[in-house]
């Protein structure tokens, strides 16, 4: 049993695009939490460039449809952010579901790593 937690990520304060989405990716990416990379699954984006990546996609969308939010409202991303008990789970089985969970949450249409 997992708890999961579904947050939409916003510019933060000071910050830009790019560097907003960068810090929280790095959150995702890091080290001591992912076996220094070995448990970073990506589906449609590399891990290395995933936050140049959302950004262009964020920039073709607001392009293609003349759409494009307030900074305030901005949604850039949603995290997802799951938590096991500990010594319930292996780290490849947590990773493996981490990564169904979110071609579920995307339906296999958008990059999330």
């Amino acid at each position: 049993m997992a708890a999961t937690r579904i947050m939409p990520c916003h510019i933060g304060n000071g910050k830009t695009i790019l560097s907003s989405i960068k810090e929280s990716l790095d959150y995702g990416k890091n080290p001591d939490k992912t076996r220094d990379g070995e448990f970073i699954s990506s589906y449609e984006c590399s891990p290395q460039t995933a936050e140049y990546e959302f950004l262009i996609s964020k920039k073709q969308y607001e392009y293609t449809t003349g759409r494009s939010q307030n900074k305030k409202n901005d949604i850039l991303f949603y995290q997802i952010r799951q938590s096991f008990k500990p010594d319930t789970i292996t780290p490849e089985k947590a990773n493996q579901m981490g990564y169904e969970l979110a071609m579920r949450f995307t339906k296999g249409r958008h990059a999330f790593i």
